[in-house]
């Protein structure tokens, strides 16, 4: 999809204050200053829409970007950052877990990881409880910062975080992807967009 239109909308902590006009929704989760905001910004064609921090874990609730008024990009709070509190990490996963859970216009997760580093236990949990039936929609796995490691690499990249995730390939996909050269960017959205014809319609009656 070539973005022209963009829009951040809203950010919410519970149902109540999600939006209400029915269109598909993809959350984008991962761990604090995994590259959420670099991953959004590339594919809406922006340079500093979705904003990146210096300070892991400063997002705290849930964002709501809408993309050619046709679906929202839906930015999670990054897990596993030590300094955020015990009780903040409760209140994100109680937030987190309404929503991945019951939302109905919620059509597919992308999960991002460090191609640079093995998923950390955080990762594989995550990872183990999107596909599983309690949330069961599409999975597409994002290994992000590429450019950190040799082309010639990559391929091992991806078998050796397949082997910790103990990857399905039934229930969920694989992509490589740089916010420096964009690599990726095509596959992502043409997943993306087969999950926005997934249903696009809702009933006004689904957020009652």
């Amino acid at each position: 999809m070539e973005v022209h239109q963009v829009e951040m909308v809203m950010s919410a902590v519970r149902e109540s204050q999600y939006p209400t006009d029915g269109l598909p929704e993809v959350a984008f989760v991962g761990r604090s200053n995994v590259g959420k905001s670099s991953l959004t910004n590339v594919l809406i064609n922006r340079k500093s829409f979705a904003r990146t921090s210096s300070q892991p874990g400063k997002t705290q609730t849930l964002n709501f970007y809408k993309v050619e008024n046709q679906v929202f990009f839906v930015d999670v709070p990054g897990y596993g950052y030590a300094k955020v509190s015990k009780k903040a990490r409760e209140d994100f996963a109680i937030m987190i877990g309404e929503y991945l859970r019951k939302r109905v216009p919620l059509k597919g997760i992308v999960q991002l990881v460090d191609a640079r580093h093995l998923p950390s236990r955080e990762d594989i949990e995550m990872y183990n409880w999107l596909i599983s039936d309690d949330i069961g929609l599409p999975v597409l796995v994002v290994a992000t910062k590429a450019d950190k490691i040799s082309r010639g690499k990559w391929n091992k990249v991806e078998a050796d975080i397949k082997r910790s995730l103990q990857f399905n390939e039934e229930l969920s996909d694989f992509e490589i992807f740089s916010a420096e050269t964009k690599y990726g960017k095509d596959n992502i959205w043409d997943w993306l967009e087969a999950r926005m014809l997934d249903g696009s319609e809702f009933d006004p009656s689904d957020f009652e």
